[in-house]
């Protein structure tokens, strides 16, 4: 997915800067970058891969050239970023976290517009020079931001390094988030609220769906009024948000306890202790713990020095390589123990698979799974969750294609989790990943754990519902 941080300071800001986004580092393995900008208006700006080796090692050396009191940078999955511009609205840089699903058609419009591409390195458009330049045939920053939410199908937020401090613009549905910290002397506008924390920030605002602020060193003004609709996804609080962040005032570590709790509570199986399916299904765990009332061991634990989270590569047998090198059991704690299992989601099932198979390897009685959201059945259109390929890499779906005979169909009565369609649906994944049981958290219970209503989150990828189809 990715992450951003942009910091407007009345000192040097490259400090605050590079640490902010190195904490934005587990949302993103592509591309990492940053600029600043002097008050002469000169620009300094550095790209790297990052796909080898961690954001800090790449751009430690070089700090002292960035130089200026106001910048902006990126843990990118999509493209290299920042980009620098210059327009009739003035020299900006742009960082974007965006989902473009009508990228081709947009293509044909900037061109047919005698614009131009030049951000090819890699091949193809870079997303963030798309969303530049629909923010150049705007008569304003404010008219070219709406250009973008008119005109993208997917969703994107982004920051604006302009001469009068940062532009903040939140997706116009609120898919992904943005909050403004601020210090004495400065202000700080980050993807992730955990940011903020050993940089001395508090938290200040959180940027509503649609809104667009400038963030000045001394305060935030409001350039574009809020959308009335919000749907926030989801997976932030299920997969992808570090513990200790919050989106919309509602914290991370806390939804995730609540998923276990509401599971747990309900729950009937016997067992000797739960552990979790690191690092998501931790906080799931101890909820669940508490709720059904057995211990939490750690049954399995993560060797973090080097290895990062697997959905990233987009290669599937490098993803199965290192789901299986990360993860470690332990079988003092395996050996002829009924366990329960607690994690985020089943997206192939390949990974959850090779994990229970290695469990009962090491000696464990039963193996019990309990997943902190529903099935998954539709593709996500909006934060490239998950590097599918194809929506039938889906578990839920080869299932149901199996189920109803050569045919995806029916899916309505599979999201029911009261129907006979549902349960016969959870038993054939629970063979295929090969475990004693398996349940999956309601749509109900995701969005009261959250502290949310249903319809100001995206639950698109569990029953296809989403706002404008956008």
């Amino acid at each position: 997915m990715g992450g951003f941080f942009g910091v407007v300071a009345k000192q040097p800001c490259i400090s605050d800067l590079f640490f902010g986004v190195d904490y934005h580092s587990h949302l993103g393995t592509y591309r990492g970058g940053m600029v600043t900008r002097e008050e002469s208006g000169i620009f300094h700006r550095s790209i790297h891969n990052i796909q080898n080796s961690y954001f800090r090692t790449k751009f430690e050396e070089s700090l002292p050239k960035f130089l200026g009191t106001a910048g902006i940078g990126v843990i990118s999955d999509t493209d290299a970023q920042p980009i620098v511009v210059n327009s009739h609205l003035g020299r900006f840089a742009i960082v974007t976290v965006a989902k473009v699903n009508n990228l081709s058609e947009l293509e044909q419009d900037c061109l047919s517009k005698n614009q131009q591409f030049t951000e090819l390195s890699s091949g193809s458009t870079n997303i963030t020079e798309l969303i530049a330049l629909l923010i150049t045939q705007g008569r304003s920053f404010e008219d070219g931001i709406q250009n973008v939410f008119k005109k993208v199908k997917g969703s994107c937020s982004m920051l604006l390094l302009t001469e009068q401090g940062i532009i903040a613009a939140r997706d116009f549905y609120g898919r992904t988030p943005i909050v403004i910290g601020k210090k004495d002397g400065a202000r700080a506008v980050a993807f992730e609220s955990h940011s903020f924390a050993n940089l001395n920030y508090e938290t200040e605002y959180f940027l509503a769906p649609g809104e667009v602020c400038l963030v000045s060193a001394d305060g935030y003004k409001q350039l574009l009024v809020p959308n009335n609709k919000n749907q926030i996804c989801s997976f932030l609080w299920i997969y992808y948000g570090y513990p200790t962040t919050e989106y919309e005032h509602l914290n991370v570590e806390n939804a995730r306890y609540q998923f276990g709790y509401n599971m747990g509570i309900h729950d009937d199986v016997e067992a000797d202790y739960v552990s979790a399916i690191p690092d998501s299904g931790i906080g799931m765990a101890l909820g669940y713990a508490k709720g059904r009332g057995i211990p939490y061991q750690r049954g399995i634990t993560k060797y973090t020095p080097t290895w990062s989270r697997s959905f990233m590569p987009t290669n599937q047998s490098v993803r199965e390589h290192v789901a299986k090198m990360k993860l470690l059991p332990n079988r003092t704690l395996l050996e002829g123990k009924r366990i329960v299992f607690c994690d985020d989601s089943i997206v192939r099932g390949t990974q959850l698979r090779d994990n229970v198979k290695k469990l009962y390897e090491y000696g464990a009685k039963e193996v019990h799974i309990r997943i902190s959201c529903p099935p998954l059945l539709y593709g996500c259109k909006f934060i490239n969750f998950s590097a599918s390929k194809t929506e039938m890499e889906l578990i839920g779906l080869r299932v149901i294609e199996e189920l109803e005979g050569g045919k995806v169909q029916h899916i309505e009565r599979y999201i029911d989790d009261t129907t006979k369609e549902y349960a016969n649906m959870v038993e054939l994944i629970r063979r295929r990943v090969g475990v004693d049981t398996l349940k999956f958290n309601s749509l109900k219970n995701i969005a009261s754990s959250i502290g949310m209503k249903k319809c100001d989150i995206c639950t698109h990828c569990f029953d296809g519902s989403s706002y404008g189809d956008k």
